[in-house]
Formats: structure tokens, C-alpha cells, sequence
């Protein structure tokens, strides 16, 4: 093999290396959403309907045969001069890959986090070693053999990279996992200590859901009196309440942390992190039971928190919990008389023997019992009920939750940031309050194990009635429909589309002024 030979292979692999990298940056921000767990991230891929599998299928079957036309069809300029065009096909379909992938955006776009930064190049050093090594090995065994033709279509192997690509960044990620896990203790270790020196009330919020709605209301209201640090958006794991301490300290009268639990034990590390002497359970169901397994255990690790804490605020079905040292709803406090619409929400926030009449900007019946929640613990904290009273006034919609918009004439509501059966069902209800024809886009509900198909039928039912049904996707669509149907739902009024995309351009043409629409959950990527 002559030096000439050695510097084309090494040139040619990293450039390959270089495409298959870019055609798959898709992968990295999935396997970033999967919270970089390389197990849960291959288990999506490889499930049957996974489209983006499909894709690489057919990036691989475009390449291969392309590569080898080429190859053939100018093998009259000799096999090197061959070699050479057929690239041009190869880096054409790729650059073709890319530029679909990306019209076809990300629902969660990839965080550029230095972690991922260097995930991503651990990632492109394996490829370019795998595209290097394989095409020495090529370039050998045609030489080896002296066949011309083997020689002329050595780099159509290479249309197999795609099909490596998904273990090969499970395998990076493995490896780069030596380094994360020292280093994510180092940084989850630095918020400890300085949540552990600051003299602020630690609050913990969870529940099945309405935790990010809770802590936002609860941030309004406390801010009448104290002064408070809430985890932003959706932060509820520990590297996302780390990251808030880390970067804006602890100095404040209240600490509000959103803790987040998938698996049994993560409510634990949260606590032993935060050290909270006041928790809120705002209440729990069938969400994550596919990966608690049972609804039981999904209540066995909600329940750590009321253990831990000194004082607890518990939501109407977490109610059981109580150690006597909690504030029940239904018992305690409550929101009574909830009078709903698609403009605002009304009812009676009692604490204890007093009651404040609320109107809020908020929608459903689920966001009436989310602000008693976040009430309740003002009161446990201290605050009077004119201050309350005060700070549940200055409450805005939370994004993505039941927000209210509109659009030439057109209500909509989006609650596309994520579903559960309770807040599913109040945000059909708030749907049927309005006039004109309503509109429902959903892809169902997830994350439920074997309560899914149950959970989703119900959904189903509970949509019956409406003029317009819109089901996205393929995941949970089936069991949405064969409860829809069987409830009495109009065959002619469903319809079933691949993508938001498709659901959007439906609307487009169906929807008039003095319609409502409800976006109902928008899947991550992941789903």
C-alpha cells in the first residue's frame, strides 16, 4: 500500500466520518433527551415503528446503490478516476439527508450544553475511526485479492456506517460517562453545600402533576412577602436545581424546587440535595407508571417527600400521605365553588376558616386546585390572607399550560407542553365552554406502561361530541380512536395525520373565526 494510498484512505475516512456525523446530529439530541441514558436511548431506536431507523435505512440503500452506478458507469476511467466520482453521489445524498432533516425540526431542539459539545466529539473521533479503519480494511482485501472490480466499488461498504451510527454514540456516551459522573457529583456537590449554608426555607414540590404550574403560582404569591428563588421552567432533576443554584446562588428568604421522578429513588436524591423543611404534594396518578411500573409505586416515591419534610401541603389524591404535620386539601383548604370559561377561571380559595373570592387569567378546574396548592403553603410559610389575596391578583398564565390565545378570530388553547389523564380531562372541559365548532389536536398520552391503552380510550371518550377530532402520530393514536368511536364519537368528524405539521395544515383550511382548537400534549421527540 503506497503513501499515496495511506493519505487517500485517512482523507477519505475522516470526510465520511464528517458526513455521518452531520447526518446524524438528529440522534445526539434524542439521546440528550433521554437524558443521556444509552440504554433508553437504544431501546427507542430499535423499536418497531421508529422512522428515524427508516430514514438511515434508506440513507444506506441511496448510498450503496449510487456509490456502485458511479463507480461502474465511469470505470472506463479507470478505477481510481471511479473512486473519485462516486464520491460526488455519496456527499450529494448526504448534504440531500441533512437539509431534509433539518426542515423537518426538532420538537426539542439540542441544548448546547457542554456536556453535549463533548459528547459530540467523542461521537465524530469514533466515527472517524470506524470510516478510517473500514476503509483500510477495503483498500486491503482489494488489493489482496487483485480484483479490479472489488477495487472499483470499495467504498460502497460504506453505505453500512448509518446502521453503526446509534451504538456508536451509545458507546461514546458510555465512555464519556467516566468523565460526566465525577464531574456531574462535583457540580451537584457545590449546590448542596450552598443550599446547606443558605438560611432560606427549603420547599420541595411534586406530584403526578401540576408541579411547574404549582411553583409558579406559588413564586407570585410568596414574592408579596419574601423574597424567592424558583428552579426556571421545568428544571426538577438535579443537575436542573443545581444548575439554578450554581448560576444565581441561594440568597433568598424561600427556595422553590421543582422536584421531577421517573425511576424509584429519585425523590430521595432530591431531598438529600435540597434538605427541604417544607414539601407539597400536589397529587398523583397513572403518569410514569412505565417506568415505576405500578401506580402504587409512583405513590410510594411521591410519599418521601411528606416523610422528609417537616410540614407538608398535600393535594386532594395524595391525601393519604398525611403524617399529621401536612395541610390537606378537602380538610384544610380547598377551592370551592369553580365556576370555569375559556377567558378565566373563578371560585373560592378557603384556608381554614377564612375564604377570598378568585378570578384569575388562568384556565380549568385543574388550575383553580393548583392555586388553593400554592395558597396553602403561603399560609404554611406565614403569610396573611390579604397578602394572598394580594399576590394570587398579580398570577398569569403559565406557557404551554391551558394558555389562552388567538389568531384571526380563532380561540386557541395551548396545552401542548405536556398531558396527564387529570389535567387532559379539565382541559376538555374547558374546550366544551366556548361557542362555535371545537377543534382537538392530540397525540395522546404517554408514559402510562400497561394503563396506557386504558388511559388513552378514556381520552378517547372524553372527546366524543366535539366537531373536529385530530390524532397525531402513531404511538397512541389506536386506543385514542377505539374509545372515541366506541363513546358514540362521529367516524366522519375523526381524522388521523402523521405530524403536527399535517394537523396544522387541516386547521388551516377548516378553521373560521369563532372557533376553538385545543392542542392537547405535543410528544417529544422521543415518542
Amino acid at each position: 500500500m503506497t503513501l499515496q494510498t495511506v493519505l487517500s484512505v485517512i482523507c477519505g475516512g475522516a470526510l465520511a466520518a464528517y458526513a455521518f456525523l452531520l447526518c446524524s446530529m438528529r440522534l445526539v439530541a434524542i439521546l440528550q433527551q433521554e437524558g443521556y441514558a444509552g440504554g433508553a436511548f437504544l431501546k427507542w431506536y430499535y423499536r418497531g415503528s421508529n422512522i428515524e431507523r427508516k430514514k438511515a435505512s434508506l440513507l444506506a440503500l441511496a448510498l450503496a446503490l449510487l456509490a456502485a452506478l458511479f463507480s461502474v458507469c465511469f470505470s472506463f476511467l479507470g478505477y481510481k478516476a471511479a473512486n473519485l466520482v462516486s464520491l460526488a453521489p455519496f456527499a450529494g445524498v448526504c448534504v440531500f439527508y441533512c437539509a431534509v432533516q433539518t426542515r423537518r425540526a426538532l420538537k426539542v431542539p439540542m441544548k448546547n450544553t457542554p456536556r453535549a459539545v463533548r459528547l459530540v466529539a467523542a461521537y465524530a473521533v469514533l466515527l472517524v475511526a470506524v470510516c478510517i479503519g473500514l476503509g483500510f480494511a477495503l483498500t486491503a482485501v482489494s488489493l489482496a485479492a487483485d480484483a479490479a472490480w472489488l477495487y472499483l466499488v470499495r467504498y460502497v461498504p460504506f453505505a453500512l456506517v448509518p446502521f453503526l451510527c446509534p451504538p456508536l454514540l451509545a458507546a461514546a456516551n458510555g465512555v464519556m460517562r467516566l468523565y460526566e459522573v465525577p464531574h456531574t457529583r462535583k457540580f451537584l456537590r457545590r449546590a448542596q453545600e450552598a443550599l446547606a449554608k443558605s438560611p432560606s426555607v427549603k420547599v420541595g414540590i411534586t406530584g403526578s402533576f401540576g408541579k411547574t404550574s404549582v411553583k409558579h403560582f406559588a413564586d407570585v404569591i410568596l414574592s408579596e412577602q419574601f423574597r424567592v428563588i424558583a428552579t426556571p421552567a421545568s428544571f426538577n432533576t438535579p443537575a436542573g436545581i443545581a444548575r439554578t443554584v450554581n448560576e444565581g446562588g441561594a440568597d433568598c428568604d424561600v427556595f422553590l424546587a421543582e422536584m421531577g421522578a421517573r425511576r424509584t429513588g429519585d425523590i430521595a436524591a432530591l431531598c438529600d440535595m435540597v434538605c427541604p423543611s417544607v414539601g407539597v404534594v400536589t397529587g398523583v396518578c397513572a403518569q410514569h407508571t412505565a417506568t415505576f411500573g405500578s401506580l402504587d409505586a409512583v405513590r410510594r416515591e411521591k410519599r418521601v417527600l411528606a416523610e422528609r419534610a417537616a410540614t407538608c401541603v398535600l393535594g386532594r389524591s395524595a391525601a393519604d400521605m398525611d403524617g399529621g404535620n401536612a395541610l390537606v386539601m378537602g380538610r384544610d383548604f380547598d377551592a370551592e365553588d369553580v365556576r370555569i370559561s375559556q377567558e378565566e377561571t373563578s371560585f373560592t380559595l378557603r384556608l381554614k376558616d377564612t375564604r377570598i373570592p378568585v378570578t384569575v387569567p388562568v384556565l380549568g378546574r385543574h388550575a383553580a386546585e393548583d392555586i388553593a396548592l400554592a395558597a396553602a403553603l403561603a399560609y404554611a410559610l406565614g403569610m396573611h390572607a390579604d397578602a394572598i389575596a394580594a399576590g394570587i391578583k398579580k398570577i398569569v398564565p403559565v406557557p404551554h399550560r391551558l394558555e389562552r390565545k388567538e389568531a384571526n378570530g380563532v380561540v386557541i388553547l395551548d396545552d401542548a407542553y405536556n398531558c396527564n389523564e387529570e389535567g387532559a380531562k379539565n382541559a376538555v372541559e374547558v374546550l366544551k365552554c366556548g361557542g362555535g365548532k371545537k377543534f382537538v389536536v392530540t397525540p395522546g398520552i404517554v408514559e402510562l406502561g400497561e394503563l396506557e391503552e386504558d388511559v388513552n380510550a378514556a381520552l378517547g371518550a372524553a372527546l366524543a361530541g366535539l366537531d373536529r377530532v385530530i390524532l397525531v402520530g402513531e404511538t397512541l393514536v389506536l386506543a385514542v380512536r377505539g374509545g372515541y368511536l366506541q363513546a358514540g364519537g362521529d367516524q366522519a368528524a375523526l381524522t388521523i395525520v402523521p405530524t403536527l405539521q399535517a394537523a396544522q395544515a387541516l386547521l388551516a383550511e377548516e378553521l373560521g373565526a369563532g372557533d376553538c382548537v385545543l392542542f392537547l400534549n405535543d410528544l417529544p421527540d422521543i415518542y
